[in-house]
């Protein structure tokens, strides 16, 4: 049988490292997650994007992690480009009219987001509309720069099912800088949109792109497709900070978890899986071998019938048998009243008839028990015998009436 046992074990063991073993060199998942976040080497991270620029404009490129109506407030003469990039920029209206007043100065706004809040769109003349396109299971969309003068190709993106584009734009402040093509459906038609806009806005530039993701590490990885984010790099100016907003992004810019490094880093993450499953074998099989010791604890002494004894005793010694009978009879009566429910006031036939019924004694006997009671009761001395021989029939009747 004990052999039998360490069979199974050694199974078990073997099976959870070959389960463990396989987890481990499992590949592990792509996060598709659009975090946008600097330090994020995901697809849809900017490291790659973050990292370029500090190399093409050293000294140029900060990182914000506040938000832009408080960090300009007090940086208010600062000249530059501030940089936004997420999947969503919306700004609450005194944040926009902030950075309006910033850009008025000669600054430039740099927004690249699938969507606009409708005050910024108001303010620049633009409405938005959706471009679909015509292969709804593996939708495909090309981008292009329009500048002739940018040595750029046209791009296919394939993660997206619609491309976001400026249905109106101010022709007289706006400059067309980037288009969105539909893939060609059956009737060779095909469908095009403006995704990328420059408009001069007081003394300096709003730069507005609905494709985010030519920003991130996966499409700029991708064959030539970085060739097109710099072209759209192109049309930042050659002087001022970089302003590289952190506070508007989809993903968490720092981790405030201590268990981030355990959990990020596969090594530490099975580590810590396996410090908790020995953890739990342990308190499994430790907790079967040992239990915590029960203290014995000595229950209270009843010393009642000591007492009672005692009492009896002093009685008995003092050769007060008449006390001890009264007490005795006394006692009897209560019992009959108590366990037994008949009243005791009257002893006459029917009471004995019935305590005979209740108690399951012999009509004779109990006849027989009060006759000594009463004899008893008008005796000015009563001998040792007499009160033994009380005591033995009263214990006769109990006994049978308690059904011993």
């Amino acid at each position: 049988m004990f052999k039998k046992g360490r069979i199974y074990i050694v199974i078990g063991i073997f099976t959870m490292g070959l389960v463990l073993l396989l987890e481990y060199n499992k590949p592990k998942k792509v996060n598709w997650f659009p975090s946008y976040v600097a330090h994020h080497k995901i697809p849809y991270g900017t490291y790659v994007l973050n990292d370029l620029l500090e190399q093409f404009y050293p000294n140029r490129v900060q990182q914000i992690g506040r938000p832009p109506f408080e960090f300009l407030s007090s940086r208010d003469s600062l000249k530059g480009t501030y940089f936004f990039i997420n999947q969503s920029v919306y700004f609450d209206e005194a944040e926009l009219y902030s950075l309006l007043d910033w850009v008025q100065k000669g600054n430039t706004l740099f927004v690249a987001s699938q969507g606009f809040d409708e005050v910024l769109l108001d303010t620049l003349q633009l409405e938005e509309q959706y471009l679909f396109s015509s292969d709804g299971i593996s939708p495909t969309f090309h981008h292009r720069l329009v500048n002739p003068n940018l040595d750029t190709e046209s791009v296919t993106f394939d993660k997206n099912f619609n491309a976001r584009t400026f249905k109106k734009i101010d022709t007289l402040n706006t400059i067309i800088v980037g288009e969105v093509l539909n893939a060609v459906d059956s009737t060779e038609t095909q469908s095009k949109g403006i995704n990328v806009i420059q408009q001069s806005f007081g003394e300096g530039n709003i730069i507005l792109s609905t494709f985010p993701e030519a920003f991130t590490n996966y499409f700029m990885l991708k064959d030539n497709y970085r060739n097109y984010t710099a072209g759209l790099l192109s049309y930042l100016p050659s002087q001022g900070s970089i302003l590289m907003d952190n506070h508007y992004k989809e993903g968490k810019t720092y981790y405030t978890s201590p268990m981030y490094l355990f959990l990020n880093t596969k090594e530490f993450k099975w580590a810590y899986y396996l410090v908790l499953i020995g953890a739990l074998f342990y308190i499994i099989f430790e907790g079967k071998r040992k239990q915590r010791a029960i203290p014995v604890v000595t229950p209270l002494k009843n010393q009642t019938l000591a007492f009672t004894r005692t009492i009896a005793d002093m009685y008995f010694e003092n050769g007060e048998q008449k006390q001890i009978t009264s007490h005795k009879i006394a006692y009897f009566l209560d019992y009959i009243r108590s366990r037994l429910h008949l009243p005791t006031q009257q002893q006459d036939d029917t009471f004995l008839k019935n305590l005979a019924l209740r108690s399951n004694n012999e009509l004779d006997d109990v006849q027989a028990l009060f006759k000594l009671i009463n004899s008893l009761k008008d005796k000015p001395q009563i001998s040792d015998t007499e009160l033994e021989e009380l005591n033995k029939k009263i214990e006769a009747f109990k006994a049978k009436a308690d059904g011993k």
